[in-house]
C-alpha cells in the first residue's frame, strides 16, 4: 500500500496497534496454559492435595484430566 493508502488507514492506527496488543497477549497466554512443565507441576500440586486429604479422588481425577487433556493439546503427535 501506498503513501496515499497509509494516510487514509492512519485515523484506524490506535485500533491496528490495539488488535496487535491484544493477540500478542492471547498468544502468550495460550503458551503459558499449554507449557508441558507447568502442567506438571499442576499435576505434582494436585497430587500433594490429594495426599493430604484436601481434594477426593473424584475431584483428583476430574482436574487430573483437565490438566492431562491441556498437554495432549499442546503435543498431539505424542
Amino acid at each position: 500500500m501506498g503513501l496515499l493508502g497509509e494516510l487514509l488507514l492512519l485515523p484506524l492506527a490506535p485500533v491496528r496497534g490495539t488488535s496487535w496488543v491484544l493477540r500478542q497477549v492471547v498468544t502468550e497466554a495460550e503458551r503459558q496454559y499449554y507449557d508441558p512443565s507447568a502442567i506438571q507441576r499442576e499435576l505434582a500440586s494436585l497430587e500433594r492435595q490429594l495426599e493430604a486429604g484436601e481434594i477426593d479422588e473424584a475431584e483428583f481425577d476430574r482436574r487430573e484430566d483437565e490438566l492431562l487433556d491441556r498437554l495432549e493439546k499442546r503435543n498431539p503427535t505424542t
